[in-house]
C-alpha cells in the first residue's frame, strides 16, 4: 500500500512540475544592455506554434509609439499589440525555428526561447547561427 501511494505521489508531482514548466503566459522583458524593464509580452500557442505579443509598454511616454521601421504589414502599427515572436516550435527543452522582431529597429531575427526555471525565460535573437546574436532573460509576471 505504501508503494502504491508513493508511486501515485511521484506521478502527481511529475505532472504538476511538467505543467508549471510552460513558456505560455505573461513575461516582463528586460533590456540586456540597460537592465531596464521595457514591456510585458504574452506568449501563447496557436496551431501548434508559439507566438509572443506585446500587451503592455511599461514606459507611459512610449505607449502610443508606432513601429515606423517594422517590415510589411507591421509597419506603422502601434508597438503595443504587435506580435513580435512568430512561429516557434517545441524542440526538446527549447522552442526554435521561428523569428523575433525588434520594434526599435524593425529587424527580424531567428529566435529560440528556453525556460531557465519556472519564472525565467531566455530569449535569443540571432543572425545566421545562434553564436551571432544576443540573449535577454525575461521574468514571469503573475
Amino acid at each position: 500500500m505504501k508503494k502504491i501511494l508513493l508511486t501515485i505521489s511521484l506521478v502527481v508531482l511529475t505532472v504538476m512540475t511538467a505543467m508549471s514548466q510552460d513558456v505560455t503566459g505573461k513575461w516582463k522583458t528586460i533590456d540586456d544592455e540597460t537592465g531596464e524593464a521595457k514591456s510585458i509580452v504574452e506568449i501563447y500557442k496557436q496551431n501548434g506554434k508559439v507566438y509572443g505579443k506585446i500587451v503592455e509598454i511599461l514606459n507611459p511616454a512610449k505607449r502610443n509609439v508606432k513601429c515606423d521601421k517594422c517590415p510589411g504589414e507591421d509597419k506603422d502599427k502601434p508597438v503595443q499589440g504587435l506580435v513580435i515572436i512568430k512561429g516557434l516550435e517545441k524542440d526538446g527543452d527549447e522552442y526554435n525555428d521561428g523569428t523575433i522582431m525588434d520594434p526599435n529597429n524593425g529587424k527580424v531575427y531567428k529566435c529560440y526561447i528556453e525556460l531557465d526555471g519556472p519564472n525565467k525565460l531566455d530569449v535569443r535573437g540571432y543572425i545566421g547561427f545562434s553564436l551571432l546574436g544576443r540573449t535577454q532573460t525575461w521574468t514571469r509576471v503573475d
